[in-house]
């Protein structure tokens, strides 16, 4: 454990997280769980808690999974941080919410949310820890970066600000695991961030923003990028506290101000397109199918056929706006079944039940039309197979688990890529 990177992972579902920087059974995702994966990460306190439902199934499979003493299955915002171990690098996925700023807290403690209360947690651990964490690792979806539609990209410039102020650099990427040869078209944003006492933040600051965005960052290192807009990145400084950013933020601003890819030091953004660069190979949805071991129940009956067809069609629909004007909202068709020559579509929480709908995976093979089984999700996301078996646990359940969950594949390239930076630096200072 002394020369471990110390991890506490909030909000762990059922541990993609843990999966992607610990491996499983000693081997890693990237593998197929087959090839040795020596980690340096150690989970050392994990939190799950889902408010919605009374029964804990997220949280009794990450026990079942590792361990009940090093996790909590308590409300985050009840837990006392004095009771969360000091620790090197807090990771998790947390919601997309409202990050607004309500008001200062008694004593000039910071500020607090009004409802995006998930963030103000993480921002609660990182104020009243002694020994605050050197690295955030944190994953969210990409709408992040346009919340909320009224002041494009408030919500993240909150995020920006808080962490500058409490002594961070931050670098982020909305990366789609399938451009790096992943089985799955995941888009989500992918955030870093780097405390003024580590080397890492003194290496950002003797660099131009964009030699660490587009080659010497973690995130360039785990994955690479190009760029058209080099030389013409958007650079500005967040102005104001949280709550003028909060109340003034890209005000009535009809488009955001925030790139795929990032940086912010010293409360000043720089932020640029960029485009992936992959060489290897890619997992097709051929890749990950089982054959010959479908239960029945997963084939859709013919007599159904059609209510499926129909949901995959185009529609036209008249919807109202906000002032009640109306107008035309329209999606095309829906490919049906999914191609088994490409990485799949995004898994979604509603992917389970046998329900006809426009959004689950149909997938078509020797004995007929069927939906996806609980471990193709899970192959989907690089969990290993059955991960997320558990008595009393539905295979609706576990679709949902694996639409709420991230691609393990991508924390563990990051997780990597973060240990050799810490590597290359201490070798620098000790040489």
């Amino acid at each position: 454990m002394e020369n471990k990177i110390k991890v506490v992972e909030l909000f762990a579902g059922v541990g993609g997280f843990r999966l992607g920087l610990e491996g499983w059974n000693k081997k890693s995702a990237s593998s197929g769980y087959r090839d040795n994966f020596e980690s340096p990460y150690k989970v050392v306190w994990s939190n799950q808690f889902e408010p919605s439902t009374k029964m804990q199934h997220a949280s009794l499979v990450y026990e079942k999974r590792w361990d009940k003493e090093s996790h909590c299955n308590q409300d985050i915002a009840t837990v006392d941080v004095s009771s969360i171990p000091d620790h090197d690098l807090l990771v998790g996925g947390f919601p997309c919410q409202d990050y607004s700023v309500a008001t200062t807290l008694k004593n000039s403690k910071g500020l607090i949310g009004k409802k995006g209360v998930l963030w103000w947690s993480i921002h609660k651990i990182l104020t009243e820890k002694e020994v605050k964490p050197k690295y955030l690792f944190l994953e969210n979806v990409d709408r992040l970066l346009i919340s909320p539609s009224g002041q494009r990209g408030r919500d993240f410039a909150i995020i920006l600000k808080s962490l500058n102020d409490l002594g961070y650099a931050v670098e982020w990427r909305v990366i789609n695991a399938a451009e790096y040869g992943m089985p799955q078209r995941r888009r989500r944003i992918y955030i870093l961030a780097y405390h003024c006492q580590t080397d890492i933040y003194n290496e950002i600051k003797d660099m131009t923003p964009n030699e660490w965005i587009l080659e010497e960052g973690t995130l360039a290192t785990a994955f690479p990028v190009t760029s058209e807009e080099v030389l013409f990145p958007t650079e500005f400084k967040l102005k104001g506290d949280m709550v003028e950013i909060s109340e003034n933020f890209n005000k009535n601003g009809t488009s955001g101000v925030f790139e795929n890819t990032g940086m912010m030091i010293n409360g000043i953004v720089t932020t640029v397109k960029t485009k992936a660069k992959h060489e290897g190979n890619y997992i097709i949805m051929k890749d990950i199918i089982q054959n010959g071991e479908v239960p029945d129940e997963f084939y859709i009956d013919e007599k159904d056929l059609d209510k499926w067809l129909y949901l995959k069609g185009a529609f036209t629909k008249i919807k109202k706006n906000k002032s009640g004007i109306e107008y035309k909202y329209s999606q095309g068709n829906m490919i049906f079944p999914d191609s088994l020559h490409k990485p799949s579509r995004t898994i979604i929480t509603g992917e389970g039940g046998d329900s006809p709908s426009r959004f689950k995976h149909v997938i078509k093979d020797s004995k007929g039309y069927r939906r996806l089984t609980p471990i193709e999700l899970e192959r989907l996301n690089m969990f290993p197979d059955n991960h997320t078996k558990y008595e009393g646990v539905s295979d609706t359940k576990r679709a949902f688990f694996m639409g709420n969950a991230l691609v393990v594949g991508v924390v563990e390239r990051i997780g990597i890529a973060l240990k050799q930076k810490n590597e290359y630096l201490h070798a620098l200072q000790t040489n």
